[in-house]
């Protein structure tokens, strides 16, 4: 099963140093990502779903700490990268080409100083430089482009060397840029394309607006755009359609299903939302109190749910002629957990052992796992 996996994550702890004390937002998660998959990870607000994401970036925001654990990711040469042991410089050039992040704000994840365009063209430049440099050049070789020796001689440095004295000089002398005006016709020509592939009407005219401009599902759609500029092999979306309406929700999911197919994308869903699940996903994580407590194929959770948890998840969906249902008990502080499993005071099935020791994640049957002492009984 290795070779069909993209992330592994092993015994994740996470731990923010707060003035009230210690949380602990993540508890030795264990959780894997198949290639070409769509992963969905549910639960209540403030169980770990969107700090699983950001961790997988390592973008955890302060005073939040990562303090142990592994995340591996195969790289396209089929080796492993471990993502908690490379340097942040390294990691800019994970962050957008391997892995890209869709946040659930969009207008706070977009800059309001900035276009459209520039924004969009800033992930472009950085990841995919050298690409459009061979690009401008071939069309010069096929005669779609004309290009002065100049240009063509400032575009193969660059193409070797982006960083390099004399295409940084020439860049800034604005009667020697012109292989620099070159390189930004090209950009745009992406932008807009990527824009057109976000089904945005006018999309010329979309790309010189700033983020104020923008309705929510238009605003989404451009934070969509700027995460798969680089046409990335992981796509997190982090509850991509929280603060739209019913009908943009609906645009924006179909887009999302139908861009993974054109790109060939692997995607993690966060939701707290089980229709979505049932709509979007292949596979799902349950979480709750900062650990994964079952993981299963979609049907197979909907149809043989195991935890108590997510039992009592899936009763809470309404439904026409019953009356409505709530999971009693509150969500608990990870500042002051509960010992051993942190569902134990809401759990009607609670025995002893669930409140002195946390139970492992264990093998129920094929591509079941569950953590809970019910079941410890069977392989892991």
């Amino acid at each position: 099963m290795t070779e069909k996996l993209l992330v592994y994550i092993k015994d994740l702890d996470l731990r923010f140093y707060t003035y009230e004390g210690i949380v602990e937002a993540l508890d030795k998660v264990r959780l894997y990502i198949k290639d070409g998959e769509t992963l969905g990870v549910v639960g209540e607000t403030g169980c770990g779903k969107s700090m699983t994401g950001l961790s997988e970036l390592r973008l955890v925001p302060p005073p939040g700490r990562i303090e142990g654990g592994k995340i591996f990711l195969r790289k396209e040469d089929g080796k492993w990268l471990d993502v908690l042991r490379q340097k942040e410089a390294y990691l800019r050039t994970v962050r957008g080409k391997e892995i890209s992040m869709i946040f659930q704000d969009p207008k706070s994840a977009l800059n309001p100083v900035y276009t459209v365009r520039h924004q969009i063209a800033e992930a472009i430049l950085h990841h995919r430089l050298k690409e459009l440099c061979g690009k401008i050049l071939e069309d010069c070789r096929t005669g779609k482009v004309t290009l002065s020796n100049f240009e063509k001689s400032m575009l193969e440095r660059m193409l070797k060397n982006p960083k390099a004295l004399s295409v940084r000089f020439a860049s800034k002398i604005p009667f020697l840029r012109s292989f620099k005006r070159k390189l930004d016709d090209e950009v745009k020509k992406e932008v807009i394309r990527m824009l057109k592939d976000m089904r945005i009407p006018d999309p010329e005219r979309v790309a010189e607006m700033y983020p104020h401009e923008l309705s929510g599902g238009m605003a989404q759609r451009v934070v969509i755009a700027i995460a798969l500029s680089c046409n990335p092999r992981l796509l997190i979306a982090d509850e991509p359609t929280t603060n739209l309406d019913v009908t943009i929700q609906l645009q924006i999911l179909t887009l999302i299903k139908e861009l993974k197919k054109k790109y060939g994308m692997t995607i993690q869903y966060i939701t707290h939302d089980m229709g979505i699940i049932a709509e979007m996903c292949d596979r799902v994580a349950v979480m709750y109190g900062g650990n994964i407590v079952e993981v299963a194929d979609v049907i197979e959770i909907f149809k043989n749910p195991l935890h108590p948890y997510t039992k009592a998840l899936l009763e809470c969906i309404p439904r026409p002629g019953c009356g409505f249902k709530s999971i009693e008990g509150v969500v608990p502080s990870l500042i002051n957990p509960p010992t051993g499993c942190r569902f134990n005071d809401r759990c009607s099935y609670a025995m002893d052992i669930c409140v002195k020791q946390k139970p492992d994640l264990t093998k129920a049957n094929e591509n079941h796992h569950v953590l809970c002492h019910l079941y410890a009984g069977e392989s892991k």
